[in-house]
This record gives C-alpha cells, sequence and structure tokens, in this order.
C-alpha cells in the first residue's frame, strides 16, 4: 500500500492507473478465488452468519447515521454519503488480504460469501440510498439486477458453485493458485494509489462518526449475533473480522456518480483504511479470546 503512495506522489503512473489494476482484480482474480475456494466448503447453517453479515452492517449503519444526522443536523447529500461509508465494508480489497496474514487462505470462501452480499446490498439498499440523497428518482429493477448479474466476481461465484459438480476442472487449479494468489498485493497497491486525504480537519466530526460505527460498532453488532446464535469457531471468526474492514472503496463510486458529497466519503474510506490496520488488530485478539 505504501508502493501505491509512493508511486501516486511521484507521479510515476498515470493519474487513473488504479482503474487498471482494479479489473485484474475484478475481473480475474476475485473470480479465481472463488473457483479455488468454494467447491471446497462444507455447506453448513453456519454460512448463514457470513450471508448476514453485510446486511446486519448496513442495517446498523441506516439506524446510526440516521441518529447521528437528526443530532448534527445535516443536510441529506451529507446523510447519504456517511451511510453508504458506514454500512458497507471492504471485503475484499483490504478483507482478503488480511484474512490471509491474520488467518490462512484457506478461510477466504468464507470471505468471498460475505463479499458477494456487500456487492448486492451496495447494488441495491446503498444506491436507493444515494439517489434519495441527491434527490434523483430514476430507477429501475432492471437497472440494478444487470448490475448484480454482470458483475465478474458474481459470475465467478456462481460459475464455482456449479460448473464443477458438471465438469472435472483440477486441471485449472495451477491457473487459479496463481490468480488468487495477486489480490493481496495488487489490492493494496490499488488503495495505496487512490489515498487522499485533502481537507481532512474540515470533516473530521462526521469521519470520526463514521469510523466509530463501521470499526467498532458494525462487528460488536455481528459478534452480538453469533452469540445469540451460539455460533463459535472460525466461520463466525471471519464473518466478524470481515464486519470489522474499513469502508468499502466502491461506495466512494457510487457517492460521485450521484454527487453524494463524494469528498467526505472519499475522506472516510482514505482514513478509516489506515486506522484499521490497528482495530482488526484489536479485533482479531478479541476474536481469540472470545471465540
Amino acid at each position: 500500500m505504501m508502493a501505491g503512495v509512493l508511486f501516486r506522489l511521484s507521479r510515476l503512473l498515470p493519474a487513473e492507473a488504479h482503474k487498471g489494476i482494479s479489473a485484474w482484480i475484478i475481473y480475474l482474480a476475485l473470480p479465481a478465488v472463488s473457483f479455488k475456494y468454494l467447491p471446497h466448503i462444507h455447506w453448513s447453517s453456519q454460512l448463514l452468519l457470513p450471508a448476514l453479515m453485510p446486511v446486519i452492517v448496513w442495517l446498523g449503519g441506516w439506524v446510526f447515521i440516521r441518529l447521528y444526522s437528526s443530532r448534527s443536523k445535516l443536510g441529506k447529500p451529507t446523510e447519504g454519503a456517511l451511510k453508504l461509508s458506514s454500512g458497507l465494508s471492504n471485503t475484499s480489497f483490504v478483507g482478503f488480504p488480511l484474512i490471509m496474514a491474520y488467518f490462512s487462505d484457506k478461510e477466504l470462501g468464507i470471505g468471498v460469501i460475505c463479499d458477494q452480499v456487500t456487492f448486492m446490498v451496495l447494488s441495491t439498499a446503498g444506491v436507493l440510498v444515494a439517489i434519495n440523497a441527491s434527490q434523483k428518482r430514476e430507477l429501475s429493477l432492471t437497472a440494478i439486477l444487470k448490475k448484480v448479474l454482470r458483475f465478474p466476481p458474481f459470475l465467478g461465484c456462481v460459475g464455482a458453485l456449479t460448473i464443477p459438480h458438471l465438469i472435472d476442472i483440477s486441471p485449472l487449479n495451477p491457473m487459479f493458485d496463481k490468480l488468487a494468489l495477486t489480490v493481496a498485493p495488487l489490492a493494496l497497491f490499488s488503495i495505496g494509489l487512490q489515498l487522499k486525504f485533502d481537507g481532512w480537519k474540515n470533516d473530521l466530526k462526521h469521519v470520526g462518526a463514521s469510523m466509530t460505527y463501521k470499526l467498532l460498532i458494525a462487528p460488536a453488532l455481528v459478534l452480538g449475533v453469533a452469540l445469540l446464535m451460539g455460533l463459535k469457531g472460525m466461520i463466525p471468526q471471519i464473518a466478524i473480522f470481515e464486519a470489522a474492514m474499513p469502508t468499502l472503496l466502491t461506495s466512494g463510486v457510487v457517492a460521485e456518480e450521484y454527487n453524494v458529497n463524494p469528498k467526505l466519503s472519499s475522506l472516510v474510506i482514505g482514513i478509516s483504511i489506515l486506522v484499521a490496520f490497528a482495530t482488526t488488530s484489536l479485533w482479531y485478539h478479541i476474536l481469540q479470546i472470545l471465540q
């Protein structure tokens, strides 16, 4: 990630070089992760928590920011930006590398489940929030379905769950292995290329509120659900750990597309990524004690 920051500051790469790197990750590396891990997952009722995690985080974030907005008397664009920034976890670009660092790459299949549902929440509830905050009313169910069904990692997920049951794809496993290994370094490098902190002092209060929920309260909510369901072990640990990830990068894209205070959204994304390196370490140690 630091390499990405240095490349951006030295201007050795074009301004939008991260888009090419992100395209590699989205179109090749993330689908390869699905094909590498999903066919080997042993499905059980415990996997319900990774699927529910993004929904829990989103609903909790919506309520938290609504209350914060009422108290602080925020405008609709600012409230919308904070809902997008607080309710969506960076489950792949940051989540996958940190799962590999703290746990092992064998647990990435659980992360894939979290990531797919996170994208669906962004494509539906996230877009609705952005449209409402920008007071744009044009939205069609067809457009939402197209976004979801054409998303390469989603197609990779569906393919990984179906194709191995129809034909033998084991000769392709070495290719999937090598493509999957590119996720961690390229994702962090891409994030480094995009990190910006301009004007952070003016919005520090809003950034702090959003990060308090995203990095501390959100994973605590998922932990609470896991305890209520009586779930223990690696699967709930990964679900809670993914809930502790910083803000989803794509939420900033949606905020910019609908002009929902994109500057604030970008600040939350950038600062939360740096702070998350400390808070995810804290959550890892909490999980070792409680789970």
